[in-house]
């Protein structure tokens, strides 16, 4: 993966799988070098405010964001707002319902999880609790941190891929989510989202342009849906991210440039949740200095 100068795609604590404060982040931005980001975290745009001031004074550039949860056509998908007005009462909104759900999901995940045939409880679950403002939301990534740090498990099969040297040990936890809780697995629980260009009209409406995250992962080999997105108001894709190889890339590139859309790149950077992703490093095929100018917020 390259290593860039501008990551869009950043995770606070105030996600329900990410580990650092804002302030951390800039920090770590700074350390290696970055001089433009965004932290767009899940459905809340809490962190911003504190991001902004400090990355101010580390001479960081910083670009309001948030990543909103959506549907189209039942593929479940995350769009990227860039700019936005973060104090709009409608983000508050936004993260009160969808917090409601996941709670209400994540004890449907629990009994699904245990079924499996482990034993989990909601104290270990509410341990891992990293003071963001999740409370009482388990993801798939927290039930695998629990499940590989219970000693009782450490020759179970169904973790055996997880653990040092299996097939999905790079980054375990949220593999065991893409394997288990993600749509279309046996621990998935339904959370109702916004359609996609419910989505994009929540970003426009408070002064954002709205960017389709990672559509190498959410679409995999449904490439065709792409263009049907692109006539609902998108401003631009993903093109640079974690998940993406060079031919991903490349193929979304091409996309952007037909239909004029903005080329960002991130990271998906969240921490131990997903510790093979480092800030700054995604596959590129445009200049740094080049998406700076393309996005002029």
């Amino acid at each position: 993966m390259t290593n860039n100068y501008i990551d869009l795609h950043i995770h606070s604590l105030y996600s329900d799988d990410g580990e650092f404060t804002p302030l951390q982040l800039v920090e770590q931005c700074r350390q290696i070098g970055l001089r433009m980001m965004a932290i767009t975290d899940h459905n809340c745009v809490k962190a911003n405010l504190e991001a902004q001031r400090v990355s101010e004074k580390a001479g960081i550039k910083y670009i309001p964001g948030v990543e909103l949860d959506c549907t189209y056509q039942g593929v479940d998908l995350h769009v990227l707002g860039y700019g936005i007005d973060f104090f709009d009462c409608a983000f508050t909104q936004i993260e009160e319902n969808v917090t409601g759900q996941n709670q209400e999901a994540s004890q449907k995940r629990l009994l699904l999880i245990n079924q499996l045939g482990f034993h989990v409880t909601e104290e270990e679950l509410e341990s891992l609790d990293s003071g963001g403002s999740r409370s009482k939301i388990w993801t798939g990534e927290k039930f695998a941190e629990v499940l590989l740090s219970k000693e009782e498990y450490s020759d179970h099969e169904l973790l055996k891929p997880y653990r040092p040297g299996g097939v999905r040990s790079d980054n375990p936890f949220v593999n065991f989510y893409w394997d288990f809780c993600a749509q279309g697995k046996p621990c998935y629980v339904k959370v109702s989202y916004p359609d996609l260009k419910e989505a994009i009209k929540a970003i426009h409406d408070t002064g954002g342009q709205a960017v389709l995250a990672h559509p190498g992962i959410n679409l995999s080999h449904n490439y065709s849906l792409f263009e049907e997105m692109v006539w609902l108001g998108l401003d631009g894709v993903e093109v640079g991210s974690s998940y993406h190889p060079r031919e991903t890339a490349s193929f979304f590139y091409q996309q952007s440039i037909a239909h004029k859309l903005l080329i960002t790149g991130g990271s998906d950077y969240h921490g131990k949740t997903k510790p093979a992703i480092r800030l700054g490093k995604y596959e590129r095929l445009i200049q740094d200095k080049e998406m700076e100018v393309q996005l002029s917020l």
